[in-house]
């Protein structure tokens, strides 16, 4: 059985990850919404205890999962422990006797419940001891009904709100001043404010790197002066050469020894992510995550598209994808500040082309769009089974890389 699913993050007041909601569906064939719900929650819970372990697909993040009256009373959380997983009573599930029951037990047991989609009703009073969060749609629900909420809850203060579809950087502000304490959505990744501004000396050393990558050819004399110049980039270099995941026995200690012992393919991968990763330290970790995601997935499924295409152009084409939201400026400012070759410019500005449509293939996977997400594959004739492994591998190696960039 395949396991296809999305992750939505779940970001606090300071914009840190907090969790992700994981988006079910049981085929890439099948439209999300027309997926049972005891379905889709079973195969969820099945997949993430027997086939890949829910660590590997949220970075060791708690994973917010949808769970019907049915899948609760058959003991589906139970199957996860209380660390990995927040128990989501979906909107669909009336509050009874059986639910408070059920929700009693699993608080008992440690498990962190949430309401889904709440819409209050005084009944839901008894169950208020017993969970944890409370998700608010701030697109369905106006300020008055926020405040009666908020005074339902008063004298439960361990009650945390979260604030679902918010989409804009007005949304997010709002959010906070109606007092919610997590924001899901995907605000971070637009650009705060469309200004113009000019890149530091650091960015400026980044962007010089950033423009050596995306040439066919490496010049190393080139790449060595721009480390040398910059202490911090030199020791982000070493750091990353030495690094366990490449498990050397000896030691690497200059610029030189460390470009010639990445490769030409390593290095444009370092390069690219140190440049995402650096060049705005105030946003976001999970954008620049995001960001690492789609430059994986680009490199791993550019072999098997209709019109395969070069594996570190598509990557370095995938990395800038979300470039506006990182240094908060429009993508054509962006980009006419960063020497890139046109191959990489030309999708990012156009929209069109074969690269084009693989970002767009990994928003549309970001979002759960599955519906759109099945044309764009039938369009690029990419084999459906491989996209979503090339995804799922994307985020377990984005999770992984980030630690060692930043």
């Amino acid at each position: 059985m395949y396991f296809y699913a999305a992750r939505q993050p779940i970001l606090d007041k300071n914009k840190n990850l907090f969790a992700y909601e994981l988006l079910f569906r049981d085929s890439i064939d099948n439209v999300f919404p027309d997926v049972d719900g005891d379905e889709a929650t079973s195969k969820m819970v099945e997949a993430s205890q027997f086939n890949m372990g829910l660590h590997e697909f949220t970075g060791n993040k708690p994973a917010f999962i949808n769970f019907t009256l049915d899948t609760l009373s058959k003991g589906y959380p139970t199957m996860l422990t209380n660390e990995e997983v927040v128990v989501e009573v979906l909107e669909t599930v009336k509050p009874g006797k059986k639910l408070l029951s059920l929700c009693q037990d699993l608080h008992e047991k440690g498990y962190t419940l949430a309401l889904d989609d709440y819409e209050h009703q005084s009944v839901w009073a008894h169950f208020y001891p017993y969970i944890k969060i409370i998700k608010i749609d701030i697109q369905e629900t106006n300020e008055e009904q926020i405040n009666e909420i908020k005074q339902a809850i008063a004298n439960h203060p361990h009650i945390e709100l979260l604030a679902e579809k918010v989409e804009t950087h007005e949304e997010y502000n709002m959010a906070v001043e109606l007092g919610f304490d997590y924001f899901q959505g995907y605000f971070f990744s637009k650009p705060e404010m469309v200004k113009t501004k000019n890149l530091s000396p650091s960015q400026m050393a980044m962007a010089e790197l950033l423009y050596e990558t995306s040439k066919p050819e490496l010049d190393l004399s080139s790449i060595t002066s721009v480390f040398e110049r910059d202490v911090t980039l030199s020791y982000k270099l070493l750091r990353y050469a030495n690094s366990p995941i490449f498990r050397r026995r000896s030691e690497i200690a200059t610029i030189k020894q460390a470009l010639v012992i990445l490769g030409s393919g390593e290095l444009k991968r370092f390069i690219g992510l140190m440049f995402a990763a650096n060049v705005n330290p105030d946003k976001p970790t999970e954008l620049i995550n995001m960001s690492m995601t789609r430059a994986k997935f680009c490199e791993l499924i550019s072999a098997k598209v209709n019109s395969p295409i070069d594996a570190s152009i598509a990557f370095l084409t995938g990395l800038l994808s979300m470039i506006d939201a990182i240094l908060d400026e429009d993508i054509e400012s962006v980009l006419e500040k960063l020497p890139l070759a046109q191959e990489i410019k030309d999708p990012l500005l156009t929209r069109k082309g074969v690269l084009a449509a693989l970002i767009k293939l990994v928003e549309l996977i970001e979002h759960a769009e599955w519906d759109k997400t099945s044309i764009v594959m039938d369009k690029l004739k990419v084999d459906k089974e491989q996209a979503i492994e090339c995804y799922n591998e994307a985020l377990a190696w984005a999770d992984e890389q980030a630690q060692q960039v930043t």
